[in-house]
């Protein structure tokens, strides 16, 4: 019997497209990386009976980085990276080990169909997907086609079993076209944001960012923020009059009406108005006309309005609008929610999806009597050939979705039915008045029939004053004119909603990354988001952007990344050529680096007048090892210290607190040591300012602190202080923490794990010796007589913390509250590896599996 592998985006589409396919009939188990389930069954395909393998990879399987030497900021030239850097694909996530994962499940496979999202993107994946696994699936017969494409919109039995019947190719031009954009942000934003990086942050110690980053949507989708500031800060208000008269007839309340000639800037001009049409006592109508009128339901949904919507009507941003939207989707309450179309294809089941709300309380009566009186033909939209528009795919409620998800559904499902219902009907009645010479009218609405208003009240027509019953020829009384004196008011700044809007009209990113464009310049301290979503850029991101006015405004502008994203589209349309596009893209971005690089002073003066030096910044904390001056720690991102004597600035750890160490110096180079912690509940571990960025072994890598140093014979140094390999990740080693008394710990590091022993201890130390069964170092263990949980009154032991029974009841495994960088943890998996402190100078070697796979380690991690 033959195999047919098939692969979707996510673990969870997996399921649920299994689910569908075999009637619910599959059995499920776990991948080899823990992340990906297995859902198999036996099935029809291509008129045969076959062996369906249902699994999924997690996003992108690779990631374009350049290769290893040019990762170092201090070695490469930022040059180079536009073409002389070779680059090469990576595990997008090497935790996961996705690729030997895909080819385990697709040995010995003849087929395979790809389930991956039906966008650029997701061709892309389809691609990685297909290079990891050629090489091991059965070789096709004779001129067999083996490789399968999936086209679906929803997760929906439908729509699942037609795209299994409909089976397609992937298609290599769009996949080409993600891929040139992949290098081109690469190269592009590398070089720049390296340049800027290493420049500003050399010289000023407040700009209170991490990164000082480029990048060619990013910088333009700022770009924008910071031209509605300037707008603002250049705007000079105006005075200006307006002639309001009051109105009335018999007994009925006065009827403020508004002058035709609107306003004038001359106060004299507006009095003299005033004065003639003080000369008449009575108001005369010069007509009364009504007007039937309608507002247009909306257009089916796509991404941007959704976006927009979100962050106007909900205050969700778009990165959390799009994660959101991303659950209800894989959950099958919504449709694919990145599309750029707002037509309804011709074959779309309109009352089929509108059927499927007739019972949720929220709008049934609108459904039924929808359905019921017959549904309207929606509005004609773009069709941009992706994806059908964003609908409902069945009914749910709030205790279903949760919080936002419910919000955001609501929205959708109640959008959908706006589009097909009628149109908002109401009569506007205009009256038109001569007060004297001057003109004066007032006008308004009274609603016939609210059509689509009904599921959308917001949208709905207010409710007015009803306008007096009044003809031509028929005379009021003037009750008062005066002259008002008004000033223009400046613009506010920009909404997520109006920059989302500027960004589709210029064409910066897709749909998919506009919500990561914006983030982007928010997480970069270049924009902070204010009450009503409104983005007012910072002063780094001011500076910036000026700068690059001055330097090469089309480093800013719209223009030249709109002209980018035209010829991306003609790659994936087969009408470009790859690396024609991909080569000239980055020779224009070469030439115009090169006069950046060449023209930087111009920025720096901007960036003087915003921003203190380096030397005159932070405060004294620890010695240099070179001069023995205090250097100064800059708490502003990225966090570091500074030696004005010698003009050196050292990195530190990022994402917590740093102090002084006890005075206590390396013995390497003579710094004074510095410690860094994420908080009372986190870990904390020393560091060494010149070996963090100066790693002084072989085996070691910048950014590591004492806890991963690997001196022989230095107090703090893993070597001296390291009792075990971690209890979670395959890497990291449990290294004690000195400082940590009463409420003693070891934490890894490596990951987030902290192990909390021996609260209210006298003494924890890390003895000489190993543990016979597992090689972790054995720690000796002081308590006061008054407080020892030893048994039989003693106050000193000596064990191993993952065997010794004594220990048992004294060890708690946790997490810390806050992650450094470099902490990144895989999930638990427990049992059945050693807990020695790995191969390391002066160490025990490579430690040994116990015997009984430490099943005690149960009963203290569980």
């Amino acid at each position: 019997m033959r195999t047919v592998l098939m692969v979707a985006e996510k673990p969870s589409l997996a399921q649920s497209i299994a689910k569908i396919l075999s009637k619910g009939s599959c059995s499920s188990r776990k991948g080899l990386n823990g992340a990906c389930s297995v859902h198999e069954y036996t099935g029809s395909f291509m008129g045969q009976s076959v062996r369906f393998k249902m699994t999924s990879v997690c996003g992108h399987v690779m990631s374009l980085d350049f290769i290893g030497k040019y990762n170092n900021w201090d070695k490469v030239d930022p040059a180079e990276l536009f073409s002389k850097a070779p680059t090469e694909k990576k595990e997008a996530n090497p935790k996961l080990n996705m690729v030997k994962f895909l080819q385990v499940e697709a040995k010995g496979c003849d087929y395979v169909v790809l389930w991956l999202d039906c966008d650029k993107e997701g061709e892309n994946i389809c691609f990685e997907v297909l290079d990891a696994i050629n090489p091991v699936m059965n070789k096709p017969y004779g001129n067999d086609r083996t490789v399968f494409r999936a086209k679906f919109s929803s997760i929906t039995d439908l729509d699942i079993c037609n795209a299994m019947n409909k089976l397609g190719e992937p298609n290599r031009n769009e996949a080409l076209s993600v891929d040139a954009r992949q290098e081109l942000d690469l190269r592009i934003g590398c070089a720049f944001t390296r340049f800027q990086t290493k420049y500003f942050q050399g010289k000023y110690g407040n700009l209170d960012s991490s990164l000082v980053s480029f990048g060619p949507c990013q910088t333009p989708t700022l770009g924008f923020c910071v031209e509605r500031h300037d707008k603002i800060q250049s705007f000079k208000p105006e005075m200006y009059w307006v002639v309001q008269a009051k109105v009335f007839k018999g007994k009925e309340s006065p009827l403020a009406l508004d002058w035709d000639r609107g306003r004038v800037f001359d106060r004299e001009v507006g009095q003299m108005f005033v004065n003639l049409a003080k000369t008449a006592r009575e108001a005369k109508v010069e007509s009364v006309s009504k007007k039937e009128k309608a507002k247009q339901r909306p257009q089916a949904l796509n991404t941007v309005e959704m976006l927009r919507v979100a962050s106007s009507a909900l205050g969700m941003g778009p990165q959390h609008t799009m994660q959101v939207a991303e659950r209800l989707y894989t959950s099958g309450y919504i449709s694919y929610p990145r599309t750029e179309t707002t037509h309804y294809p011709e074959n779309f089941d309109l009352k089929g999806t509108l059927r499927q709300q007739a019972n949720n309380p929220f709008w049934a009566d609108s459904v039924k009597a929808l359905l019921a009186e017959g549904i309207n033909r929606p509005r004609k939209g773009a069709d941009a050939g992706d994806h059908p528009p964003i609908t409902p795919m069945r009914s749910a409620s709030e205790s279903e979705l949760g919080s936002d998800g419910w919000r955001l559904y609501d929205y959708i499902t109640r959008h959908f039915i706006a589009t097909i219902s009628q149109d908002c009907k109401y009569l506007q009645t205009t009256i038109t008045f001569s007060v004297g010479c001057e003109g004066f009218s007032c006008s308004g609405k009274t609603l016939i029939s609210p059509g689509f208003t009904e599921v959308m009240p917001w949208q709905g027509i207010p409710l007015e004053e009803a306008m007096p019953v009044c003809e031509r020829g028929d005379s009021f009384t003037v009750d008062e004119i005066k002259l008002l004196e008004k000033q223009t008011n400046p613009p506010d700044y920009l909404t997520e909603a109006e920059l989302i809007t500027l960004m589709e009209k210029h064409g910066i990113g897709t749909d998919a990354s506009i919500p990561v464009h914006i983030n982007n310049v928010c997480q970069r301290n270049y924009v902070t988001v204010e009450s009503g979503r409104r983005l007012k850029p910072t002063n780094l991101g001011i500076v910036l952007v000026h700068g690059y006015y001055k330097i090469d405004a089309e480093l800013v502008l719209p223009t030249i990344r709109s002209a980018v994203e035209k010829q991306l589209t003609l790659i994936a349309l087969g009408k470009a050529n790859f690396q024609q596009v991909l080569q000239h893209t980055l020779d224009i971005f070469k030439r115009k680096f090169h006069y950046f690089v060449d023209s930087i002073a111009g920025m720096d003066e901007l960036m003087e007048v915003s921003f203190s030096p380096i030397a005159a910044s932070g405060k004294p904390l620890s010695r240099c090892g070179k001069c023995h001056r205090f250097m100064k720690y800059i708490q502003a991102k990225p966090s570091r210290l500074h030696c004005s004597h010698c003009d050196d600035t050292y990195s530190l750890p990022q994402m917590g607190a740093i102090k002084l160490y006890k005075e206590l110096r390396c013995p390497l180079d003579d710094f004074e040591l510095v410690l860094w912690t994420s908080g009372s509940k986190g870990k904390s571990y020393p560091v060494c300012p010149y070996c963090f960025s100066n790693p002084p072994f072989r085996d070691m890598k910048k950014g590591m602190g004492c806890n991963e140093c690997t001196h022989p014979t230095c107090q703090h140094s893993l070597n001296s202080l390291g009792i075990g390999q971690c209890v979670e990740c395959e890497s990291g080693v449990l290294v004690f923490d000195p400082t940590s008394g009463p409420k003693w710990r070891m934490a890894c590091n490596k990951c987030n794990v902290v192990v909390h022993f021996f609260e209210h201890a006298h003494k924890v130390q890390v003895a000489a010796d190993s543990c016979e069964a597992c090689e972790a170092s054995l720690v000796v263990v002081d308590f006061n007589k008054a407080r020892s949980p030893l048994p039989d009154g003693e106050t000193q032991h000596t064990g191993c913390v993952f065997c010794d029974a004594i220990f048992q009841d004294l060890v708690e495994l946790k997490h810390a509250t806050m992650r450094h960088p470099m902490h990144r943890g895989g999930g638990a998996r427990r049992g059945g590896r050693g807990r020695g402190r790995g191969r390391r100078p002066g160490g025990r070697g490579n430690p040994k599996k116990p015997k009984d796979k430490m099943a005690a380690l149960a009963a203290y991690f569980v």
